[in-house]
């Protein structure tokens, strides 16, 4: 157990590492090579480096500003944040520095329409933040502020990042070179990031709906309960045209499980017969908890601090 708790938090500290990478150099290589930005705390020291003619580089103050939120976040929320986040805060703010150092890196030659940068940058950014966030890293910015702000009003986070980000995008229109244009181009970043982050987070938690007809179906529900693990309903049914009772099993799961049941239920049954449906919301044990809106504040808050304390 001990070496397996090992391997996974090597796995994790590597899964973080390489989403790390592809965050940074999602904005090194593309966003900010073609004059593009965003939202966030990036986008903010992103704006910064454009109106400084980049005399005040994202490599020093994106670090310096995220341990001032560090600072704030301690004070005010205490041990809220584990080693996962500030390696990866420290990881990024190395990158940031570094990575600008290899022009070979910049792909904005290849990039060169807005548009098409806007949106490779916006889905390079939100596979690598997305591995972060599902290995249970931050990067910080902005988290900490809705972290603090969910702690003594009671406003979702999600309203504190859509506030926050139109601000900071807002900032284009007063630096110089940049006007309405780039602006909108930011929001497209921040919209095609904000889809592509609810893929990467959500898109494994997918779920289905199976339905099986096989006159096995003791054998296919042992099979899936006892070595596959999971659940099975089974339902009374008569088959109109043999008029024989039978019963239906019922599986729901996630969708990357759903290629292994159906060959293991091909390998006891060939025959069988499989309806597959996706489930839109699958609330219960083993799938997402029932959100009811009550208690809201306490409920973002602590979800918010348990991504941190991993």
């Amino acid at each position: 157990m001990k070496a397996n708790r090992i391997l996974e938090t090597i796995w994790d500290y590597f899964l973080m590492t390489v989403g790390s990478v592809i965050f940074c150099m999602a904005w090194t290589s593309i966003i900010i090579p073609t004059g593009l930005a965003s939202g966030g705390l990036t986008g903010l020291c992103t704006i910064i480096q454009y109106a400084s003619g980049g005399a005040i580089p994202i490599g020093w103050t994106y670090p310096i500003i995220n341990i001032g939120l560090l600072i704030i976040g301690f004070l005010t929320l205490g041990k809220a944040f584990g080693i996962k986040t500030i390696y990866v805060i420290i990881l990024t703010s190395v990158l940031f520095e570094v990575l600008p150092k290899f022009p070979m890196l910049e792909c904005h030659d290849f990039v060169d329409d807005k548009l098409i940068g806007a949106l490779t940058g916006a889905a390079l950014e939100s596979v690598g933040l997305g591995l972060v966030l599902l290995r249970g890293g931050s990067s910080g910015g902005t988290d900490i502020v809705a972290m603090v702000i969910n702690k003594y009003w009671p406003v979702s986070p999600g309203r504190v990042y859509l506030f926050t980000d139109v601000f900071i995008i807002a900032l284009m229109l007063f630096v110089p070179g940049k006007g309405i244009i780039d602006m909108i181009y930011a929001y497209v970043i921040m919209l095609g990031f904000s889809f592509g982050i609810d893929f990467v987070l959500l898109g494994n938690k997918s779920s289905v709906q199976i339905l099986i007809f096989s006159s096995r179906y003791k054998e296919i529900a042992d099979h899936i309960i006892n070595d596959i693990h999971r659940g099975v309903t089974a339902l009374q049914s008569v088959g109109w045209y043999t008029q024989k009772e039978s019963k239906v099993l019922l599986v729901v799961a996630r969708k990357y499980q759903m290629n292994e049941l159906i060959r293991e239920i091909r390998t006891i049954d060939p025959k069988a017969f499989i309806s597959v449906s996706t489930a839109m919301s699958v609330f219960g044990e083993g799938f997402e908890e029932v959100k009811t809106g009550l208690k809201k504040r306490v409920t973002t808050s602590r979800i918010l601090e348990e991504s941190h304390e991993q």
